[in-house]
C-alpha cells in the first residue's frame, strides 16, 4: 500500500484550473504519435487529489470539442469534477476554421455552456481572454475579435467568467471593464503572471486573482502574489502544467507534506506520480507557500479560498463538506 505524508487539518482545497482532458492523464504524451507511453492513471490521480486535501477540481475547456469532452468528463465524476465552457485565445481560430463558419462556433459555444449549466456540471465560461505571449499560436487580430465576441456571449449565459490574460493588460482591460456591468457574477483571472498594478485594477473592478506555480516564479512575483487580498484570493494548478520551481519557493515548503514517489514516465508505476506532469494533488504545495508569502496559516488561507470559490463557483452549495 502507497504511504502519503500526513496532511494537516484545514478546509478542502478547490483547484480550479484543471486541464483533465489532457492526454498526458492517459499515458499519451507530445510527440509520441498518439501512442501511450504508460498506462491511462486518471481514477489514480484523483485519488492522489483526494489524499492531499484537494476536494474539487474544475476541467478547463479551451475550445468548443475541448468543452465537450470537459463536460463529459465532470459527469463521470459528481461533486468532484466540474467544468468550463470557452475558447482559449491561443484556439480563437477555430472559430474561422470551423465548417459552417463563426456564427454556429459561437451559437455551439451558448448551446454547449447552457445545456452544462442546467446539468450543474459547467460552472464557469471560458477559459477566454488574451494572450500576446503566444501571439505565433494565434494573431492579435483574431484573439481580439473573437475575444469581445465571447464577452457578448457571456452577458446571455449568468455564469463568472474564467479568464486568460498573457502580457496584453491595456487591450484586455479596455474591452473586460466596460463589460463587467452587463456581467453581475464576475469572475476570476486564472493562472495570473500580471504586475502588482495590474492585479490592483482587476481587484478594484471586483474581480479575483487565481495563482499557481507559473504565479510564482520570480521575486517581483512572489511580491505581487504578497499583495493580493485574501478575500479576492483563488489557488490552482493549471495541471499538468505550471509546476512550482523549488528553485524559487523551495525554502517555503521544508514543512509541506511530502509528495508521492515521482518517477521518469519511461519508469512509471502505477499510483506513482509522473515527473514534468503536474497534478491537483500539488495544491497543497501551492496553499503551502502562499500562506507563507501572505504570513498566515495554511488553516486561515485554505479556509478563506475555500469560501472565495465557493461563492463564485457553486454559491447554492453549502461551504461545509460532509465528513
Amino acid at each position: 500500500m502507497k504511504r502519503f505524508t500526513r496532511v494537516p487539518r484545514m478546509a478542502p482545497l478547490f483547484d480550479i484550473g484543471f486541464n483533465a482532458t489532457d492526454a498526458v492523464f492517459r499515458g499519451v504524451y507530445h510527440g509520441h504519435n498518439g501512442n501511450p507511453s504508460h498506462a491511462d492513471d486518471f481514477a489514480h490521480v484523483l485519488e492522489r487529489a483526494r489524499r492531499y486535501a484537494c476536494a474539487k477540481m474544475m476541467v478547463t475547456g479551451g475550445d468548443l470539442a475541448d468543452a465537450r469532452r470537459a463536460m463529459e468528463l465532470a459527469a463521470k465524476y459528481p461533486g468532484v469534477l466540474y467544468s468550463t465552457v470557452g475558447t482559449h485565445p491561443t484556439h480563437a481560430q477555430a472559430f474561422d476554421k470551423h465548417p459552417e463558419g463563426p456564427e454556429h462556433y459561437l451559437e455551439g459555444l451558448e448551446l454547449l455552456a447552457k445545456e452544462g449549466k442546467e446539468s450543474g456540471v459547467v460552472i464557469a465560461f471560458g477559459e477566454f481572454g488574451l494572450d500576446y505571449d503566444r501571439l505565433d499560436w494565434c494573431p492579435k487580430d483574431v484573439q481580439l475579435k473573437y475575444f469581445k465576441q465571447q464577452l457578448e456571449l457571456a452577458t446571455n449565459l449568468d455564469l463568472p467568467l474564467f479568464l486568460h490574460s498573457r502580457a496584453c493588460a491595456e487591450d484586455f482591460e479596455s474591452m473586460l471593464f466596460p463589460m463587467l456591468p452587463r456581467l453581475p457574477r464576475g469572475g476570476v483571472v486564472h493562472s495570473f503572471t500580471g504586475s502588482i498594478e495590474e492585479m490592483h485594477r482587476l481587484v478594484a473592478k471586483g474581480l479575483y486573482i487565481s495563482v499557481n506555480g507559473c504565479s510564482m516564479k520570480t521575486e517581483e512575483q512572489l511580491d505581487m502574489v504578497k499583495e493580493i487580498p485574501l478575500d479576492y484570493l483563488m489557488l490552482e494548478t493549471d495541471a499538468p502544467w505550471c509546476g512550482l520551481k523549488t528553485s524559487t519557493v523551495g525554502k517555503y515548503l521544508k514543512d509541506a507534506p511530502q509528495m508521492p514517489t515521482i518517477r521518469k514516465k519511461e519508469k512509471f508505476v502505477l499510483g506513482d506520480m509522473t515527473k514534468s506532469r503536474n497534478e491537483p494533488c500539488t495544491m497543497i504545495h501551492v496553499a503551502t507557500v502562499v500562506a507563507a508569502l501572505k504570513g498566515c496559516s495554511v488553516q486561515e488561507l485554505t479556509k478563506i479560498v475555500w469560501e472565495n470559490t465557493m461563492k463564485l463557483f457553486l454559491p447554492n452549495e453549502p461551504l461545509e463538506l460532509p465528513n
